[in-house]
Order: C-alpha cells, then sequence, then structure tokens
C-alpha cells in the first residue's frame, strides 16, 4: 500500500501540483489527497476523485490489494453527508404529502447510502428504478 501512495504522490508532482498532501489509512484502504491550489481547483474536484480512484484501483490491482479508495479534498466525504441530507429530505416529503419521490441519477454506492439511511423506516421503502447511469432511487410511503 505504501507504494501506491508514493506513486500517488509522484503523480501530483508530475501534474505539476505544488501544495498537496496525500494521506493514508492503512485500517480502512482509504487515501485522502489534500491539493491546496486556489479556488480555481474546486471546479475540478470530482474529476480528480475519479481520476486518481481510478488510477489507485489500477495500482491496486497490480499489488494485490483488494480494495482502495480515494477521496480529494474530503469531497466524497461532503457528497455522502449531502446524499444522506437528501434522503432524508425527500422520506419527510414522501410523509407529508403521501405521494412518492423521485431522488436524482445516482451511483451505486450513493443509491446504497439512500437505502441504508432509510431502511430503518418503517414508513417508507425505497428502490431503484431506471436503466444504467440513469438509474435512480424512488422512496415511496408505505401503505398501512
Amino acid at each position: 500500500m505504501e507504494t501506491i501512495v508514493v506513486k500517488i504522490k509522484k503523480s501530483l508532482e508530475l501534474i505539476g501540483f505544488a501544495d498537496f498532501s496525500v494521506n493514508h489509512d492503512s485500517d480502512n484502504n482509504k487515501v485522502a489527497i489534500f491539493i491546496n491550489e486556489g479556488d480555481w481547483i474546486k471546479e475540478w474536484v470530482p474529476q480528480l476523485v475519479s481520476n486518481f480512484d481510478h488510477l489507485a484501483k489500477l495500482m491496486a490491482k497490480k499489488e494485490n490489494v483488494d480494495r482502495i479508495f480515494v477521496d480529494v479534498n474530503n469531497y466524497c466525504v461532503e457528497r455522502e453527508k449531502l446524499i444522506v441530507e437528501l434522503a432524508k429530505a425527500a422520506a419527510r416529503k414522501v410523509l407529508l404529502n403521501k405521494e412518492e419521490v423521485q431522488l436524482p441519477a445516482m451511483n451505486s454506492y450513493e443509491r446504497r447510502l439512500v437505502h441504508v439511511e432509510l431502511a430503518a423506516r418503517p414508513d417508507i421503502k425505497t428502490e431503484s428504478a431506471g436503466e444504467g447511469p440513469g438509474r435512480y432511487v424512488v422512496i415511496k410511503p408505505l401503505e398501512l
């Protein structure tokens, strides 16, 4: 795992980033990258997360590391919080209006966050609908 972290640091240097840090959590196989390049970087963070995650997974596969997760400037952590809050708000709306709510299209991990967050609620149910990248979560009131 340490060689992956070293390679990520080298990649960041080759890209031209001057002020960055790479932290490694070996218990959870997480790599947190913090890039301090000013406000312009905010627009590129989602793309950086995707690209570095893909790169790290390729490196991990070569080194027989089962799983690895990459986050840049806490984007993934903040996105998870946003998805959970969206799910809670949608559940409140479903109960208030007594009609189903469709959330925007999400990847499988984000849909799972919604399902897990709302699974303990006895008054609603969730299901995924749609195909491919357009798949989304539908939250419905439970008919008693």
